[in-house]
This record gives C-alpha cells, structure tokens and sequence, in this order.
C-alpha cells in the first residue's frame, strides 16, 4: 500500500469557520477523515500534515524523503511567498500535485502567482473540497503510471 502525504499550509487548519463563501463550509477534521478513507479505496495510505510556519513545512517536506513517492501540496499563502518551500521540494525530489481550494486566478492578482506550480506534477484549483479528492485520484494515476514506466 503506498503512502501519500498532503501538507496543508497556513489557516487550513480553519476550514468550515473562516471564509465560507470562498473555502466552503467542509470542516477540516471531517474532510481529513473523508480524505483518508477515499485514499484507503484507492488502496493508498494517507498522511496529513498542517502548520502555519513555514519552516515546520520544510522540515516536514525534507522528513518525507525516502518514506512518500508524491505529495499533495496546499501551500496556501506560502504558495505566492515562499522560496524555502519551493527550494525544499526542488531538493528532496519528491514528486508533488499543487492544490487550491478556491479558482486563485478568480482572485487578488497575488494569488495568481504561483512559486510552485512550474515544478509540481500539476495544479488542481478551484473544486473546493473536491480539489483534495481530484488530487488523490490524481496521485493514484500518477504512481501507477510510474510503476508502469519501471
């Protein structure tokens, strides 16, 4: 069974109380349960991590080294700041999908601007919820299709 990890960025951890005409009403304890049994019918293992600093992201991204064969990545702020997640991806060369709850290119023109989307697998924005679950369908197809490629 592989094992998938999702890191979820700053006020993730918020959903179903913050912003509700933008991120939706999805709880976030109850959508990592939803998420986590998806990944079980997809016969992966999932792992979610939150953290609102940034370097507990990259300590985070730097342990899954050897132990995850992709990540799903909801940056959120950190997606149009940080240059430390980028480079800590870049370096542990662990493939990742690049999700976002909300259409970023339906918003501020910063959220347009994405540091991570150029070296990722793909971007899935704009699903609400749903873009988490897209993701882990993608994920699959990916570790598949990597299987396939050996």
């Amino acid at each position: 069974m592989e094992k998938i990890l999702i890191i979820n960025g700053p006020n993730i951890n918020l959903l179903g109380k913050r912003e509700k005409d933008i991120y939706g009403d999805a709880v976030y304890e109850e959508l990592n349960e939803k998420l986590k049994e998806n990944a079980g019918k997809l016969g992966m293992e999932l792992d979610i991590f939150q953290s609102n600093h940034e370097g507990g992201i990259v300590d985070r991204i730097h342990a899954a080294m050897g132990e995850y064969p992709i990540i799903i990545m909801n940056a959120g702020a950190f997606t149009h700041t940080s240059i430390a997640i980028r480079d800590a991806l870049l370096a542990t060369e662990i493939p990742f999908i690049e999700v976002h709850i909300s259409n970023v290119f339906e918003r501020e023109d910063f959220r347009q601007v994405s540091y991570l989307s150029d070296v990722a697998e793909g971007v899935i924005s704009g699903f609400g919820a749903y873009s988490y679950f897209l993701a882990l369908d993608a994920a699959s197809g990916f570790l598949a299709s990597a299987e396939e490629r050996e």
